[in-house]
């Protein structure tokens, strides 16, 4: 009987202590330094925003949104960057697997001096989770996303999980 209550207890512990939504995530990792807009106002704004990838490269291959440019998170380059898009009031939507890293990046984008910046909310998997279409470098919609680890990746509801791919 004591083996039960114990067990019923670190379940219940667990269930308190992890994190369940990627609001919990982004309420936990981000400062909320860089305004968000949500899936469905960066789907408006697709065609006239400039749509940044904040991952790594292996993730960007397997996956983006469509017309996205990457950027990288440990590669980003600040000079590269400013030369690329020189108009520091052009429309700038950041965005990587949940949108922690790209809050990063789009407070560097801000402190160079660009004034319409926003971070995706929930990032990639939130786009997918919400039934968005994902494209691979090809410009073929996919449903492979990749999901950087097996921790974030709980996070990503629908869609193929994919961890190693280059």
């Amino acid at each position: 009987m004591k083996k039960g209550i114990v067990f019923v207890f670190l379940i219940s512990c667990m269930s308190v202590f992890s994190q369940k939504e990627i609001s919990d995530v982004i309420a936990r990792y981000n400062k909320n330094t860089v305004p968000y807009i949500s899936v469905e106002d960066t789907k408006d704004k697709n065609d006239s925003s400039i749509i940044l990838d904040a991952r790594e490269k292996a993730e960007f291959n397997v996956s983006h949104l469509k017309n996205a440019t990457y950027i990288g998170y440990n590669e980003f380059d600040t000079a590269q960057f400013q030369v690329q898009f020189p108009d520091k009031e052009m429309p700038i939507i950041v965005y990587c697997s949940l949108g922690i890293r790209s809050e990063i990046i789009a407070e560097k984008i801000m402190n160079l001096g660009y004034t319409n910046v926003h971070n995706l909310y929930g990032g990639i998997f939130e786009w997918k989770n919400k039934g968005n279409a994902v494209f691979t470098n090809e410009g073929v919609e996919t449903e492979e996303v990749h999901a950087f680890s097996k921790t974030w990746g709980k996070y990503l509801i629908k869609g193929i999980k994919v961890y190693n791919k280059k």
